[in-house]
């Protein structure tokens, strides 16, 4: 039994080959083996279900009425009686397409969707580049919901470099940020980290980041590393690269004894910030 101020998170880095019948069934196996660990919150990376891939996106997408991912996701959520936020895959609307993370409640019911509001158009010259503006359209909204637990927010990868979003999370309520995300093996040595320890300090919550594994067999290699910071910027687990779950105890005590003794929340300059 999980107390209603602490509770258990599962971050499941799982290995994406380009078989999508594969992909769901694993996600699948490592959601059942967080929800029997006792996780009451467990989320997948980005595109868990598809190669990262622009080549590959529109024929892995997804109708939100007709998708056998979604039906997975909402079937094993009920079953176990857990939230799942899962990770991202392709989403098809009419001529659109999105890079889009959609959650289910305990009764294996869509609660919340977040479409990737910031796209990864990049070019690191001779290392990495990525066009998601070439597939996806862009997410138009800022993703929070509520749980028995708590108020959780959501964002997916290239989100994570604009902190207004998470300031307006916290705005929100939120106490718990989760991202799926896939960096790469440039970027994520560089920033992953950092990233995921500002965020979590600048905003006083817990924050969790979820890759996919590694799959040396395909073009954009995944960094892994699935990590966890608390309020205080402590980073709780990270994994390297390959398939394996993080686990973490979510202590909403400790989020308001942070916010208490350091009360930079309460300490924001609002008259001279729109955020």
């Amino acid at each position: 039994m999980c107390q209603r101020n602490k509770f258990k998170i599962a971050l499941c880095q799982t290995l994406v080959e380009d078989n999508k019948e594969a992909n769901i069934n694993r996600a699948l196996k490592f959601i059942e083996e967080a929800a029997d660990n006792g996780a009451k919150v467990i989320s997948l990376g980005e595109m868990f279900n598809c190669p990262y891939r622009n080549d590959v996106f529109k024929e892995y997408a997804e109708e939100e009425d007709n998708s056998n991912t979604l039906e997975m996701l909402s079937s094993i959520a009920k079953k176990k009686g857990v939230y799942i936020i899962g990770g991202s895959i392709p989403e098809k609307e009419g001529k659109k397409y999105y890079n889009t993370s959609y959650i289910f409640d305990r009764e294996g019911k869509i609660i919340a969707k977040h479409r990737k509001i910031h796209l990864f158009d990049i070019d690191i010259k001779g290392k990495v580049k990525m066009k998601e503006s070439d597939t996806f359209d862009y997410g138009e909204n800022i993703t929070v919901f509520d749980t028995q637990y708590c108020k959780i927010g959501v964002a997916i990868c290239y989100d994570i470099r604009f902190p207004e979003v998470f300031r307006i999370m916290v705005q929100k309520g939120v106490k718990l940020i989760i991202v799926p995300a896939a960096f790469n093996n440039v970027t994520g040595p560089a920033h992953w980290e950092i990233l995921v320890r500002c965020r979590a300090v600048d905003n006083q919550v817990y924050f969790g980041a979820v890759s996919p594994a590694r799959n040396e067999n395909e073009s954009y290699l995944a960094y892994g590393h699935s990590i966890i910071s608390d309020p205080f910027g402590k980073i709780l687990g990270e994994l390297e690269e390959k398939e394996s779950i993080l686990y973490c105890d979510v202590d909403l005590d400790y989020v308001e004894k942070v916010r208490n003794e350091l009360p930079i929340l309460k300490h924001r300059r609002l008259d001279l910030s729109k955020i």
